[in-house]
């Protein structure tokens, strides 16, 4: 069945004991992983709704990464550490752990051969591991400030990284040196007054075509520790490097974009969470405002798209974790009349 964001509908609510922080569907698409408030990483089976919680950080974790074969799952903390679990054992136990950063850990990504892991954070260093056995291979210094997101491009060739500047920083694998920056200084904002930088790339991705690069966030933080901003998507052409188009909301005054995703169909997907609420945002390349908002029960602070492309998860702070369909929900079938 076809994607029809118009048709978006909540179809499954999974809950917790603490708030939820992010999620991911693993790549096979047989369950959804999200981590909480209390320290823990959740498990639920999509089949059964079998809830499995695994605890092995000392904070709370920020990031979720797999392998592209779905056996392995990394866990970035802001304990600076990373842990790798198996993924489908009945009760997993911590393969290895890895104290990987001086600070949060708050990006991870894998490259699509499966062979490396990048991270990123607090301490403003991308770094890129041995996703077999955990060794490092390389440090890449460069971002002015904490590192938010990463994302490996499908190539193999490049890894990306996004900070709180609003900068993505193109990294060349092969030698560890930058190689092209994307800028949207919408996406930084320093307020003066409160002395604080705020906003930032909290998420990346890259057209199915390869052509478009987009990174979201927030701008118009007029008050930003008051939660006063509004959620923005940059399209970058991949080429040139120029801005094409900003992806703004309907009139969502307290958002941020937590989550992005590009649809296979060719629309965009972000979920935005804040003092305004949580919705996901629906748009086509050439649109300015979404062609669709589809507004969630609570506050949303992740998203993830399945690998079927009809649903997304999203982590929210009422300890819940929502499944939006987006697919038309099937006619009721007509009740038969009786014979005469």
């Amino acid at each position: 069945m076809k994607s029809d964001p118009k048709a978006a509908h909540l179809a499954e609510t999974l809950a917790h004991d603490a708030p939820l922080i992010t999620c991911r569907f693993d790549p096979k698409g047989l369950y959804i992983f999200a981590t909480a408030e209390d320290r823990s990483v959740i498990r639920w089976e999509l089949a059964t709704g079998k809830k499995t919680v695994l605890k092995a950080h000392d904070s709370w974790v920020g990031s979720l990464a797999f392998s592209p074969d779905g056996a392995t799952l990394v866990t970035g903390g802001y304990d600076d550490t990373l842990i790798w679990w198996p993924v489908a054992a009945e009760k997993p136990e911590p393969i290895r752990k890895v104290k990987a950063h001086n600070g949060w850990i708050r990006a991870l990504a894998v490259s699509p051969d499966g062979k490396l892991l990048a991270s990123g954070g607090n301490d403003r260093i991308a770094k890129i591991w041995n996703f077999a056995d955990g060794t490092p291979v390389r440090e890449m210094p460069g971002h002015e400030l904490d590192i938010y997101s990463a994302l490996f491009h499908p190539a193999g060739k490049f890894l990306l990284t996004g900070d709180l500047m609003g900068k993505v920083i193109q990294w060349d694998l092969a030698t560890g040196k930058l190689a092209r920056t994307f800028e949207s200084k919408d996406l930084h904002h320093y307020d003066g007054g409160q002395q604080v930088h705020f906003g930032g790339v909290r998420g990346l991705a890259l057209s199915p075509d390869g052509k478009h690069l987009v990174a979201g966030g927030l701008h118009k933080a007029t008050n930003p520790l008051g939660s006063v901003h509004e959620p923005l998507v940059v399209r970058f052409d991949w080429e040139t490097q120029k801005i094409l188009k900003s992806h703004v909301s309907n009139d969502i005054k307290g958002g941020v974009v937590w989550g992005l995703a590009m649809h296979p169909d060719g629309h965009l997907i972000a979920c935005s969470g804040g003092s305004g609420g949580g919705t996901l945002l629906f748009w086509g390349p050439a649109d300015e405002k979404p062609f669709h908002q589809f507004k969630l029960p609570n506050t949303a602070r992740e998203m993830h798209l399945h690998p079927d492309g009809l649903r997304v998860a999203t982590a929210h702070h009422d300890r819940k974790l929502r499944i939006t369909r987006l697919e038309a929900k099937a006619p009721d079938k007509p009740t038969e009349k009786p014979k005469t």
